[in-house]
């Protein structure tokens, strides 16, 4: 096998770890503040009700790269209920998924005081129905396959997230799983994709700070796993947020590491290479509106292009919810 076609394997394989899933890919979403994408439980947890725009681009020079978009919606419905939708454009080359969710969480306070003290479990569920797209009009038709067709193939199916938080003034920590159900897309051979996208995710935050304070620091992680292929990888995560007159300011930095990798061909020795991303945020919140942009760079010796995956998220948090914020620095709720 000949070096490129071995890099060309490895870069095929390390990219099956990112996308090797159905709804929404798991990126760094999550790290604007934007929980709710991650975890149903987190809809209508926030002291105010949110809506979240996001815009994902990867290797913006080169045709038919990665892109994500996704609208999200959540807020409080009473004082123990939360409701959310969410919508999404998927594609990445040939493949492309849209779909949407819909979801009901419930909240349980355990506060001394509802209106001061946070400590409030919550439970989720999303329910989701995506199609799924394979376009092979572009498939050599020479380069005789029996699973090719040489056509648009779609399809469409449901699928169901669950999840529960539990938010104890500055901690929160959150578990999901993803794809509970398992489904069959038939736009693929059963022979070569199994029914089990059932995935695994627990992150947790903990901001250091005193209620009010100028600067706070918000360490965390997100751990994730594939139940069929037992993929696993962890972010860490460490942000900081500067209260300023016309709002906040916040930045922070995440390192993904896979505990997966591919081997491949470096010169006459076999070498290993496991999937490593490091995204750094800067995001600002001015009254009610919230901008923030994500950059990430894949890390090690074999990549597809040198340039790095930009993302830009949008925000609104609006009247709801909560007529008054909790007193605890937490960045996820306040």
């Amino acid at each position: 096998m000949s070096i490129k076609k071995t890099y060309l394997l490895l870069f095929i394989l390390l990219s099956q770890m990112a996308y090797s899933q159905d709804g929404i890919p798991v990126y760094s979403d999550y790290f604007t503040d934007n929980l709710y994408l991650l975890h149903p439980s987190m809809a209508g947890a926030a002291s105010y009700n949110q809506i979240r725009l996001t815009a994902r681009n990867q290797w913006v020079d080169q045709n038919e790269s990665p892109n994500l978009q996704t609208l999200a919606f959540n807020a409080r419905v009473g004082e123990r209920s939360g409701i959310g939708a969410i919508f999404f454009n998927d594609r990445n080359g040939y493949h492309s998924q849209t779909g949407g969710y819909v979801t009901y969480a419930h909240h349980i306070m355990f506060s001394r005081n509802d209106y001061v003290d946070l400590n409030q479990l919550s439970f989720g569920l999303s329910f989701g129905l995506i199609q799924s797209r394979l376009d092979e009009t572009q498939f050599d038709p020479t380069d005789f396959d029996p699973i090719i067709a040489g056509i648009i193939q779609s399809t469409s199916y449901f699928n169901v997230d669950a999840g529960m938080s539990y938010n104890f003034l500055n901690f929160s920590g959150n578990f999901t799983i993803k794809n509970l159900i398992f489904q069959n897309r038939s736009i693929y051979s059963s022979d070569y994709e199994s029914a089990n996208q059932r995935k695994y995710i627990i992150s947790a935050a903990y901001a250091i700070g005193d209620f009010g304070a100028t600067w706070i620091y918000e360490p965390s992680f997100m751990f994730q796993v594939q139940e069929r292929t037992g993929e696993q990888s962890i972010d860490i995560n460490g942000k900081v947020y500067r209260a300023m007159e016309f709002g906040q300011l916040w930045g922070g930095i995440s390192y993904r590491n896979s505990f997966d990798g591919a081997e491949y061909l470096n010169g006459r020795d076999v070498a290993n290479q496991k999937l490593q991303y490091l995204t750094p945020v800067i995001g600002i919140n001015v009254n009610k509106f919230v901008f923030a942009y994500t950059y990430t760079q894949q890390m090690g010796n074999v990549k597809f292009d040198s340039g790095g995956f930009h993302q830009i998220t949008l925000g609104l948090n609006f009247l709801g919810g909560r007529a008054e914020p909790y007193d605890c620095n937490c960045p996820a709720i306040n």
